[in-house]
Order: structure tokens, then sequence, then C-alpha cells
């Protein structure tokens, strides 16, 4: 039976929990919790944490006016005497706790997985997903896509959302009869707290390569925060052996598991390790490859396409042994696994040539996906990309550079540019070309878009990088709708078929 969230004292909220001091009444009810003032309701109890540029403090009259019973905050205000004050002098120390009480500690109904790393999260939490769903029990999703709570589907805002939303979907995943939930777990929400306390069973390294330099000042801070989610994978209160899967093939390996003791399965293609893929078959239409793992081997096949799938799949399998499951189940599984929107998602079109759509926007992953497709081209490769702007400009030349090494032909255009203007960012990109003229430049998307289509002959592989599953563009002063998949079939569609 699903459990409704009914309204709780303030005071008994805040029974386990310990506060400076409360100034104000005890027995006010708190209906929700927030440290968004634009999502506060009657009743709510707001969080007023600092973030990064912003006190939480400074909305407080405005929360009053939305209808909060109380705030949490790190000094009291006598001017705001007419609602209960909760003084703490590291407010974001307790919002965690404040979160587990008020959800009732919703993280330990569920058997909850956390996937970190550059690339690969996304296609690693939705094989995950598909997996123990197979065994007949429900999987919650938090992503880059998409929320995915029992039969309900929710837009992603963020890869992983506040904490507090975290538990409120932890929590409403459970009443919905989940008993499993795979996340994302970014290194931006690591380094800030996002997933505090969460008590997660299994942690997956996929790998780490150059992003987010304008947020970590360099891939040291970058790795440190991606190997939070394992120094934080200890014995609590749940019944699973905490494990950790990482991938023993990446050099950052060492750095995930520094501060982690614990039950490890290390998957591979390269590197001595528990799982092992070998005499790998690629081919357009999928994969194929025999899994070993402590003695035991087993065929694995896929309809997803490239290498780094299969470092993709083992990540995948090595949760699901984690789980329990054997390895024949986790075969079978995951043979019938199809698609992840937006991950080298075929456009289908009446031509005899390949488009594909794919959110490749790291040098890494750009070079992942073009060192696959180029094993399996006939003809042509021609690839449209560009960089988003306000993001790391240190991987734009490096992007250029890869592209032009991998295609035949190179379409530069806009991704999301921001507050930046298109062209200064494409010319960053175009630094790291040999010839850069031999790249053509077209500014609008859609137009470039239209351009691959148009000039694409039988055999041929159109590539639209980037963006993959997002249906908008954001521009410095609006967010637009744009989808790449959709504007790649409007132009097939227009484009006159070949002749017989």
């Amino acid at each position: 039976m699903e459990r409704i969230i009914a309204p709780l004292k303030l005071r008994k909220l805040l029974k386990n929990i310990s506060v400076t001091e409360i100034r104000g009444s005890k027995d006010v009810d708190i209906t929700g919790l927030t440290s968004d003032s634009k999502r506060v309701g009657p009743g709510n109890l707001f969080i007023a944490k600092k973030g990064l540029t912003v006190d939480g403090a400074q909305f407080i009259p405005e929360v009053i006016a939305a209808g909060a019973s109380a705030v949490v905050t790190d000094f009291y205000n006598p001017f705001f005497s007419h609602i209960t004050q909760v003084i703490h002098p590291n407010v974001a120390e307790i919002e965690a706790a404040i979160a587990k009480e008020f959800y009732g500690n919703p993280d330990h109904q569920l058997f909850l997985v956390g996937i970190t790393g550059t690339n690969g999260k996304t296609t690693t939490a939705y094989l995950v997903r598909h997996l123990l769903e197979k065994k007949g029990k429900q999987c919650g999703l938090i992503g880059s896509i998409e929320w995915i709570v029992g039969k309900h589907v929710f837009p992603s805002t963020k890869t992983t959302p506040d904490l507090l939303q975290n538990y409120k979907l932890f929590h409403d995943m459970a009443n919905r009869g989940c008993e499993n939930c795979v996340m994302e777990v970014s290194s931006h929400a690591l380094d800030q707290g996002r997933v505090e306390s969460i008590e997660f069973d299994i942690s997956v390294f996929t790998n780490l390569t150059q992003d987010h330099l304008d947020y970590h000042a360099t891939m040291e801070e970058y790795g440190n925060a991606k190997a939070k989610l394992f120094s934080s994978l200890k014995k609590g209160t749940k019944k699973f052996l905490k494990t950790a899967v990482v991938n023993a093939d990446s050099p950052y390996l060492g750095q995930m598991l520094a501060g982690y003791s614990g039950a490890c399965i290390r998957y591979g293609l390269d590197h001595p390790c528990d799982l092992k893929a070998t005499s790998l078959t690629l081919t357009p239409e999928g994969m194929e490859f025999d899994v070993n793992y402590r003695g035991q081997t087993q065929k694995f096949a896929s309809p997803l396409i490239g290498r780094y799938n299969v470092y993709n799949v083992l990540a995948a399998a090595g949760v699901g042994l984690a789980r329990g499951l054997s390895l024949a189940e986790i075969a079978e599984a995951l043979r019938r696994f199809s698609k992840v929107p937006g991950r080298l998602e075929r456009v289908p079109n009446p031509h005899s040539f390949h488009v594909f759509v794919d959110y490749a926007h790291t040098e890494d992953a750009l070079a992942n996906v073009l060192t696959t497709l180029q094993e399996l081209k006939k003809g042509r490769l021609i690839t449209v990309f560009g960089c988003g702007g306000d993001r790391d400009k240190f991987k734009r030349a490096k992007m250029g550079a890869v592209a032009e090494k991998f295609s035949d032909l190179s379409i530069i255009t806009s991704d999301n540019p921001r507050s930046e203007h298109p062209e200064e960012i494409i010319r960053s990109i175009l630094t790291g070309l040999k010839k850069p003229a031999q790249a053509l430049v077209i500014v609008d998307r859609e137009e470039a878009i239209q351009k691959a289509i148009q000039i694409a002959r039988p055999k041929d592989i159109v590539l639209i990088a980037g963006k993959g599953h997002e249906n908008y563009q954001i521009l410095a002063k609006e967010t637009i709708q744009f989808d790449d998949r959709a504007v790649a079939m409007a132009a097939c569609r227009h484009k006159k078929k070949e002749p017989l």
C-alpha cells in the first residue's frame, strides 16, 4: 500500500537531529521540504542553505509569503519572528538528516546502484535497470534523460537532482512498488553533497576522461570528486553486501579505490580482472563476445554497437553478479536490450546511408563513437558537431582534432551556445584542425544537419553528435525546441531517393 506523507510536527521531525536552537513554535505542521524558494508550498520547511553564488537566507521573505511553516537558517533574524526559525551554523550539514527523517529513510527500502564516470553512465544505467527488471522486480531510474518512478516517467532536469529531490524520488519509488533504483551520479553532485548520506549498495565506475574542467580545476580534482562515491560505500544498516564495480582498464582505477577496501568486481578487456570480455565480433547490427568470470565462460550478444558498449555491458553484468544473478541469466536478459535514447540512436530513413544521433560531447566520447563507426563504414563518415558554451573551453580544439582524424568530412556548427557567441566557439574548435579549410562551418545547427543529409551518398554514415536525447537548444536569451533526431528525419524525408 502506498504511504502518503502526512504532515509531520516540527518537534517530531527534529527529535533526533541536533540543532542550535528553535525560535518559535515547535508544533507547526511540516507538509514538505524544499531548498528552492520558487517551489515552496503551504506548510513547507524551507532549508536556507548557502549555494555556490547565493545564500538561501535572502529568500526567507519570499518563502514566508508563499506559506512556509518554518525555515532552517544559520542565524536568527528578529525581523522574521512570525515564522519558526530552526538555527544551525551549517545548514547543509543537517539537510540529509532532515530528509531521511521526513521521508522515512527511503534509501533503506531500495537496492541502490550509483554509477559515476565521464562517459557511459546513461547507457550503463539503462542496462542495469533492464537487467534488474528482468527478474520481475521494478527498478526506478534517476539520470540525465529521465526519471522513472514505477510506471511514471518524468523528464530529467539534471543528471543528479538535489538532495531533497533524491530522497523524495526514493520515497515515491518505494511507494510504487520499486525494489531497486539505479542512478547516474555526476561529479558536480558528489562535490556539492547532492547524494550526501545516501546508502548505496553498489557503486560503479565507468571511466574518467577530460570534462568539466570549467568546474573542477584539474583532472585530479575531477577524479577525487568521482572517488567520493566509493569512499562513502561502507557497511550500513542494509542487508546487502556493499560492492564496487569498476573499470580495470582505466588509468584512474587506483584513484577511485584509494579510500575503499570492500568487495570489488573489476571488469575490462585489456588488463587482468574478474569480469573480462574476449573474442569480440562487432558489426553494424550489434556485437558478440565471450565473458569470463572467475572460471566461468558465457557467450554474450547485444544489439548495441561498438567496443565502448562492451564496457557498458560488462559494468551492468558486474551489478547483476553482485545482486546474485548468474552469468547465464545476465546474458539472456541483456541480449534483449534494445537502445538508449540519443546514444548512437539510429535515425530511420528510406535511403541507403546510415544516420546516427549521439550525445558524445567530450573528446573521449566522440573518439569512441567515431572509431566505432569507422570500423563499420563502407562509404564516407560525415560528422556534424559543435561544443557547448560556458563550459570547458580546453576540450574544443581537442574535439576538433578528433573529428578531423576520424571523419572524412567534419561539419562544425553550434551546440548549446548559451551566453557565448557560436562563432567564437567554432573558432576555438577550428584551432585543433590541421586543415581547417577542409571542414565545413555552418553556424545554424538545423542547416548543418540538412547539409550533411543532402550530401550523403549510398553507404555513407552521418553522425550528429553532441546533443543526443536533448529536445532543446540553449541560446543566449532563450531556450528553443530542437531535436537532432527530428531535424534529421525531416531532412531525410525531403531528400530525393537515390536512383536504383
